[in-house]
């Protein structure tokens, strides 16, 4: 549909000359045309298209209808009248489109299709009617003041009045007309936002559930279901904390209630443990519904599921801190832990031995075995040390065959020699991968907090320094920092 009958056409507005009647049709039908964009309220654009085809038509039916009026009546008073009112009509039309400047387009053209409605039917049942009437009979070989005489007869009295009725009726079913029009497509549009976002809900991955004041769910999209496993019985009619039991912590439920109260929503993390016992974390918005009262009538909470983020953010973290081939702390988290374990020794009062190791003869082993039993094997190391250290100790591996060992809660320095002494051991055991067996030893350098400094980065390269005097010394054992000292 792209026009509507603000105008109806009829058989009572023919004039009896066939050209005059279908272009008055033609505009009749440009003219409900332009009402129906108007009632639509569609963009600048197409009103100002519409409307120019309207005006551009209007001009070129003036100038064929006055041409058949000058063929009959030829300078007659009516005959000059008629072109004046044409005119005059062009410069109204004109006059009241210049409004656009100063109010909106569309109800400047609301307005003009209100005067061209009435303008048409008056302008057709009482001027072209009467003009048509006088050419007919002056072609039927009747003199000009003859059919002029018959044409105000048949035209005037109770045909005036008739006149003025219709005329009356086309300016209420005008107006009526364009209102309802504008109500059925407001209503229309009203109806197809309600299916949008009835559909967005029915369809989307989220679990979103309205309740009412007392949190008692009244309605749930499917994916609500699928996310919980449960059936309408089981959720329509239930509390929300019945369903989503992390919703039932005291003070997770004291932040949500005050936020909305405050604020009219709230959102956050929250965990539910399914049917099946699975629990799944969530990301909670819950937003207020108002009345038109301004009271709170439900509300509407909407779930997504992060269970999954959480896990990849977790992964993230672990590849970030870890090291991937041996799962000790890296380089980045190995600073932290030496950070906490200085933190650590100056509450305490202890001592923190900071080691240095490098494996002795692992090139030999990925030289002459291969790197797969190379990465075996400082896999293997790796295991050895994680049951050899205590409950505040820290492994980590830098770089290749390169590893620090943070060993604290030292009353005194010499406190950790039995540990140095059991790693020493277990590195010298033989390890086994496939048909291999590679063998290695350890050099180890130790300096003390706070003995020796206070800085982490001294600390390092001190205990660095102290691996090196070890693997001068002959290898697999470990030496104390000395500040005097150097090697070269």
């Amino acid at each position: 549909m792209n026009s509507v009958e603000v105008f109806p056409w009829n058989k009572n507005l023919e004039t009896g000359l066939p050209t005059i009647d279908e272009q008055h049709k033609s505009l009749v039908q440009l003219l409900n045309k332009l009402a129906y964009h108007v009632a639509f309220q569609s963009d600048v654009p197409t009103l100002d298209h519409v409307f120019n085809e309207l005006s551009e038509y209007a001009i070129y039916h003036f100038h064929e209808e006055e041409s058949i009026w000058e063929e009959f009546l030829r300078n007659d008073e009516w005959e000059v009248g008629h072109k004046k009112t044409h005119g005059s009509f062009i410069s109204e039309i004109m006059a009241m489109k210049s409004r656009e400047k100063s109010e909106p387009l569309n109800k400047v053209l609301e307005d003009i299709v209100a005067f061209l409605t009435h303008w048409l039917a008056f302008h057709i049942l009482d001027k072209d009617k009467q003009m048509a009437k006088v050419a007919i009979n002056v072609k039927s070989g009747m003199s000009l003041k003859k059919a002029k005489n018959l044409a105000n007869k048949e035209l005037s009295g109770t045909m005036k009045v008739l006149i003025e009725s219709i005329l009356l009726m086309y300016d209420t079913l005008t107006a009526r007309t364009l209102q309802l029009l504008k109500e059925t497509i407001e209503r229309q549009k009203a109806e197809a936002k309600l299916r949008l976002a009835a559909d967005a809900v029915e369809h989307t991955l989220e679990a979103i559930c309205i309740t009412d004041t007392n949190s008692n769910i009244i309605e749930v999209n499917p994916a609500f279901y699928d996310t919980t496993t449960l059936l309408a019985s089981e959720v329509v009619g239930k509390n929300v904390k019945e369903i989503k039991t992390g919703l039932q912590d005291e003070e997770l439920s004291s932040e949500i209630w005050t936020a909305l109260n405050e604020k009219g929503h709230w959102s956050g993390e929250v965990w539910s443990r399914k049917k099946n016992g699975e629990i799944d974390t969530e990301w909670l918005t819950l937003s207020t519904i108002k009345n038109e009262f301004g009271e709170i009538s439900n509300y509407v909470g909407i779930f997504s599921n992060i269970s999954s983020l959480i896990q990849q953010r977790s992964k993230l973290e672990l590849s970030a801190n870890y090291d991937a081939l041996t799962g000790l702390p890296n380089r980045l988290l190995m600073a932290d832990r030496l950070a906490m374990a200085i933190s650590n020794a100056d509450r305490t009062h202890c001592f923190l031995a900071v080691c240095y190791l490098d494996l002795d003869g692992f090139k030999k082993v990925n030289d002459s075995l291969g790197h797969a039993t190379g990465d075996h094997l400082l896999w293997e190391i790796a295991q050895r040390f994680a049951k050899i250290k205590r409950g505040n100790d820290t492994v980590a591996r830098l770089a290749g065959d390169e590893f620090i060992i943070l060993l604290g809660d030292l009353e005194k320095p010499a406190n950790c020699i039995p540990v140095l002494e059991r790693i020493l051991e277990e590195v010298k055991r033989p390890v086994f991968y496939k048909t291999n067996i590679a063998h290695v030893t350890a050099s180890i350098g130790v300096t003390i907090y706070p003995q020796n400094s206070t800085d982490p980065e001294d600390l390092l390269h001190q205990a660095d320094e102290a691996m090196y005097l070890a693997k001068k010394s002959g290898k697999c054992q470990y030496t104390f920092y000395k500040p005097s000292v150097q090697i070269q």
